[in-house]
Order: C-alpha cells, then sequence, then structure tokens
C-alpha cells in the first residue's frame, strides 16, 4: 500500500523508551510530525533528533505532537534517549517487526529499517505532506518539518 498526501493516516499503538504505549489517535485535534528514523546510536540519525531536541520550541509553537519511530528494541531507544538527553518519545517498531513502518510504506526490506521518511498529519488524520531522502545517510533538514506543519495551517 503506498500511502499518499489526503489518505487517512493509519493508526498505530507502540511503545516508547519507558515501556508506555503511545497511540496516534489518541492525539487527534493536534497536527502531527511521524519522523521514522532507521538506526539508533548512527550519526545521521543522531544528528537530526539532535537537532528536533535543540528546535522543540518551534514545534510546541505550532501545536505538534511529535512521533519518532524506530526499528530499534525498547531498551536501544531508553539508552539512546538517556545518551542525548532526548525529551520526547521514541517508539519502538520492533515486534512485529517494523509493521508500522510497513503501514507507512517506509520500511526497507533489503537491511530491516525505515527509510528516512517523514509524514504530516492533520488535526483530523489526514495526511498532508510525505516526504523522504534518497539514502540512509542524507538528513532531512528541520525547516522541511517546519514548512510542513505551517502548510497545515
Amino acid at each position: 500500500m503506498t500511502l499518499s498526501i489526503g489518505q487517512t493516516a493509519p493508526d498505530f499503538t507502540l511503545r516508547n523508551q519507558d515501556f508506555q504505549k503511545v497511540t496516534l489517535s489518541d492525539f487527534d485535534g493536534t497536527k502531527r510530525l511521524i519522523v521514522f528514523i532507521p538506526l539508533a546510536f548512527t550519526s545521521t540519525c543522531e544528528g537530526e533528533l539532535c537537532t528536533i531536541r535543540d528546535n522543540l520550541g518551534a514545534l510546541a509553537a505550532r501545536d505538534t505532537q511529535l512521533f519518532v519511530i524506530t526499528c530499534d528494541n525498547i531498551a536501544v531507544n531508553k539508552r539512546w534517549a538517556e545518551a542525548q538527553r532526548f525529551d520526547f518519545p521514541i517508539l519502538s517498531d520492533f515486534w512485529p517487526h517494523g509493521a508500522t513502518t510497513q503501514a507507512y510504506d517506509c520500511f526497507d526490506e533489503r537491511i530491516g529499517v525505515p527509510i528516512r521518511a517523514t509524514y504530516t498529519v492533520d488535526e483530523h488524520g489526514t495526511i498532508t505532506d510525505v516526504f523522504s531522502t534518497e539514502a540512509l545517510n542524507i538528513a532531512r533538514d528541520f525547516d522541511d518539518y517546519v514548512g510542513a506543519l505551517d502548510r497545515i495551517g
């Protein structure tokens, strides 16, 4: 299934680094930014999340709930969040391996991780923007997140 702008975002429930369940539809009524991250503790992924960490105010100013999703297990995400002081949920799509990532059509089956994809979702659960990079070692620009959120209104 290929997801595109205008479709309803697939709902999911995943566990964050503190083993708490987080469900996308629980945040209906707010904008949502879903950021798929290929691999914890790698330089490009860490750089992206450090940029998000350092600019969380820009997301808060846009009434946006952030969802970071990896296929790493909860323990890895916990250690990574502690090491880098990530004060936002990092959700584990470890088991069944990559099920949510596959539902969002961004699972790289060759290596078992998400591609570097982003979805913005409006207050009603509709996908408003989708973008990704051409390779795992190419970071997304934080301004792209902000621009996509601003286009929601």
